[in-house]
């Protein structure tokens, strides 16, 4: 198979990005990652542009890489200097990397107005910034910024300009649709053109997200003849992103028959690459990416989970364990029977079809009346197991009372009293809280301390309140999501109504329902099959 150069730029481009700053800590975490993936080239910043690129350098040296060259990024010369006397290639020199990404103008607008230089300074500003560092020993990459824009405009004087970068003894051509504009027709035909021109020049694309066609338009260059790629984890860049290598590089290995990673185990380390470079850059992994988000193999509409369990492949288009993804299930009022079945098996549940419409007809009525069953998947579950005709419930509320003074001393002071049925057994507490919910909180908990101790490990991870009919003032349908967690685990509940006391109660007896009954069962089943 062809092989394609993955040259990543997260820790340049993708920095660039509205919202994205990452430490020294972080690009070394980060570098370590993508050269276990496999990459080719690693553009680890533009030294002489601040500090920490600077220091990037000197500390990335310092790894022992399996896989991936280090590049510098940089700019060619000023106008009217030499390079070895131009403060911008002196620092590129200084990084010490193997590989030196350096970028010139292509388009006559650049030229004139950015610039502010002749066409022929320009061009020698290219020839001589690539030579000379050629003579230093690097590995010179060439970014023609512009160059699909730079042909409307004039054709000729493109072409000149990855003239002079060849003259000058650059290794790789990269043309960059910098604006983000092309489309792939324009792309694969200019390409063609370039490599009709340059029969015996490596070319590399470069493109951006603007028309939301930076993949399709690196794919097409490909299909024209590049052999080198640059974008970045999940697309990340400024303005709309560059081109995301998370669905290039499975689009290359799956679908293309290109070979661009050691080997094609690698493949499945994309995922957790993703969500780790998303983690420590401080975002939320956005869960509708291709291959690698969390909804890309996820299912909701009854008749596709019903395809799906006669036979898996009817409604994906990969295996998502071959990017270390996986299929979900959701459930919803838009499900089937099917969707139940699924998720009762993911929980070890074993449930009748009978069952299992009972609780989809419950659950399709409690989206009715507000609830969303999707992100509160451990609400679906402990009703599945309440279905059971086993089932025993771990208590019984047979009341509740939430009081909230504001005392002068003292401030707003949230109290709840709960009585419940244990086994038989009416217990009866109370526990003043921050809030009211805190004080229900704790009062269902002192309850259940005494039968279940393990209960004093759950912790409140997040709790979220969405107003459904605003129009409706402080009389609107508040939904409530609870999000609790015991050391690795970690699930969701929903509660939903008119009173949000209540509606937080619901969810939060779902929550310590499902931690008590089938979080406990399978860690359990879990630690059985390690003895």
């Amino acid at each position: 198979m062809l092989q394609i150069a993955i040259y990543d730029t997260t820790l340049r481009d993708g920095t660039q990005r509205e919202g994205i700053s990452l430490s020294l800590a972080d690009k070394i975490r980060i570098t370590k990652l993508l050269d276990d993936i496999g990459v080719a080239y690693i553009e680890g910043g533009w030294p002489g542009s601040n500090p920490k690129d600077a220091t990037y350098f000197q500390a990335v040296q310092d790894l022992d890489l399996r896989h991936a060259r280090i590049a510098a990024f940089g700019s060619t010369c000023r106008k009217n200097s030499d390079p070895d006397g131009d403060a911008n290639i002196k620092a590129l020199v200084d990084a010490q990397t193997p590989v030196v990404t350096v970028v010139g103008k292509t388009s006559m607008l650049h030229v004139t107005d950015v610039l502010q230089t002749t066409p022929a300074e320009n061009l020698r500003m290219i020839r001589e910034s690539v030579a000379y560092l050629k003579s230093l020993g690097k590995e010179v990459i060439y970014d023609a910024e512009h160059f699909f824009d730079g042909t409307k405009l004039d054709l000729e004087y493109a072409f000149d300009t990855l003239q002079a970068a060849i003259e000058g003894g650059a290794d790789v051509v990269v043309l960059c649709d910098t604006n983000g504009g092309s489309m792939p027709w324009e792309v694969e035909a200019l390409v063609r053109s370039v490599k009709s021109t340059f029969p015996d020049v490596t070319l590399g694309i470069h493109t951006h997200n603007d028309g939301e066609l930076a993949v399709a338009n690196s794919l097409a260059a490909v299909r024209a003849g590049v052999v080198h790629i640059q974008g970045t984890i999940n697309g990340y860049g400024e303005r709309c992103g560059n081109a995301n290598l998370c669905s290039i590089i499975p689009d290359l290995e799956l679908k293309m028959g290109y070979h661009c990673l050691p080997a094609q185990e690698n493949l499945r380390q994309l995922t957790r690459l993703s969500r780790t470079v998303a983690e420590i850059a401080n975002l939320a992994p956005d869960n509708h990416l291709a291959y690698v988000g969390k909804s890309a193999f996820a299912h909701k509409g009854g008749i596709h989970v019903a395809a799906i369990r006669r036979n898996i492949d009817s409604y994906q288009h990969i295996d998502p364990a071959l990017v270390g993804n996986e299929m979900r299930v959701l459930v919803s009022d838009l499900s089937g029977r099917g969707n139940l079945l699924s998720k009762a098996e993911e929980y070890g549940l074993d449930i009748t079809k009978e069952e299992a419409v009972q609780v989809l007809e419950d659950i399709k009525q409690l989206e009715h009346n507000g609830y969303v069953f999707e992100g509160a998947e451990a609400s679906v579950a402990i009703r599945l197991y309440r279905a059971r005709p086993d089932y025993q419930p771990i208590f019984n509320l047979i009341d509740f009372t939430v009081i909230v003074e504001d005392r002068r001393d003292r401030g707003a002071v949230s109290e709840a009293m709960v009585k419940l049925d244990i086994d038989g057994d009416v217990v009866h507490t109370a526990a003043e809280g921050n809030g009211p919910v805190n004080a229900l909180d704790l009062a269902l908990r002192k309850a259940l301390m005494p039968r279940y101790p393990q209960i004093a490990r759950f912790q409140l991870a997040d709790y979220k309140v969405r107003i459904l009919d605003g129009i409706n003032g402080t009389a609107a349908t508040t939904r409530v999501l609870i999000d609790t967690q015991n050391g690795s685990q970690r699930w969701s509940t929903v509660g939903a109504g008119t009173n949000i006391i209540h509606a937080s109660w619901l969810a939060l007896v779902d929550s310590v329902e499902y931690g008590l009954a089938i979080a406990l069962h399978q860690t359990q089943q879990v630690n059985s099959i390690g003895d």
